[in-house]
């Protein structure tokens, strides 16, 4: 059991997390990394088709930045549940920050466990994803 997590108490914070702006080689890098090279991400041409100002973040690399702030906080390997919400477009230009704190102590089948809520938003504190996510103590 790792002391410093069984210490945790409701409402203490994790160590944020706080990433460059988003510019178009992350989204050309995440594409290549991760294979989703839908062009409404890569493409400006596409974006603009389809209404948009501009290519935006993949999801999925804004809930991974999210998974980076769990797992410099907890060992991967105690991570028993992520859950995520997008609720906004994360822009080229936002400088993506995440953050999270503890809400409940439990116990889940015999296993200590730590519920947190976490979150990401830009520069403006304009929020992209909101989750919650199960830690083993």
């Amino acid at each position: 059991m790792s002391a410093s997590l069984a210490n945790m108490q409701p409402g203490d914070v994790l160590p944020p997390l706080t990433l460059p702006a988003i510019d178009r080689t992350t989204l050309a890098l995440y594409a290549g990394a991760s294979g989703d090279h839908n062009p409404i991400h890569i493409d400006l041409d596409f974006a603009r088709k389809a209404r948009m100002p501009d290519v935006f973040a993949h999801g999925m690399l804004s809930m991974a930045y999210l998974g980076r702030l769990l797992s410099n906080w907890a060992p991967q390997r105690q991570i028993r549940q992520f859950n995520a919400r997008f609720t906004g477009i994360t822009h080229l230009g936002n400088a993506v920050h995440c953050t999270g704190k503890v809400v409940e102590k439990l116990e889940r089948d015999g296993e200590q466990l730590l519920r947190v809520e976490i979150q990401s938003a830009n520069q403006f504190g304009e929020t992209k994803i909101i989750g919650d996510a199960l830690i083993a103590i």
